[in-house]
């Protein structure tokens, strides 16, 4: 990642004042989930711990703070995670509580064991965020378990779910 976070975003602009790309999606794509947030810095800290997603931007105007998360290894075909933290004065939704995602709504994260899904449920219930343990469900959910961040926004951390796999099947 570039230490200069304003760096990340100038780069592939045509012209950076007139705000226009260069580079663009071939297509059509989903690029993004976007979370409102109480603190940007406890919530980017709790991602980087807790998920595989990585900060890959972080910007602040006057409107307040916000982080972009995710993989460092896809730039073909990113999927960003952006948390927005609004300055009081500046924060269009002022009058409403942070939605969550929650209590069935969620994140989901596949990896790659149970052993990596217990150890991330473990950590989780080291710092009292573990919602539901790791459990057996049936095809297709296969085993998970739920944790939440610092909001209370859900995120299920799955092993054999299959979602990677059937993509792999379908999207080739």
């Amino acid at each position: 990642m570039n230490d200069n976070h304003g760096d990340v975003l100038k780069d592939g602009l045509d012209d950076v004042s007139s705000g226009n790309y260069a580079v663009r999606p071939p297509h059509a794509r989903w690029t993004h989930v976007a979370l409102r947030v109480a603190d940007i810095d406890a919530s980017i800290n709790w991602y980087s711990r807790h998920t595989p997603l990585k900060l890959l931007d972080k910007r602040c105007d006057g409107d307040g703070f916000a982080a972009w998360l995710g993989h460092d290894d896809s730039p073909d075909k990113p999927f960003i995670l952006v948390l927005a933290q609004f300055l009081p004065e500046s924060d269009p939704f002022k009058d409403s509580p942070i939605a969550t995602l929650a209590p069935f709504a969620h994140l989901g994260i596949e990896v790659t064991s149970r052993a990596e899904l217990e150890a991330a449920a473990q950590k989780a219930a080291d710092e009292n965020c573990l919602v539901t343990p790791p459990t057996d469900m049936d095809p297709p959910i296969g085993y998970i378990c739920m944790i939440s961040d610092p909001d209370g926004n859900m995120i299920e951390i799955s092993h054999d779910q299959g979602v990677y796999a059937h993509a792999q099947k379908v999207m080739r």
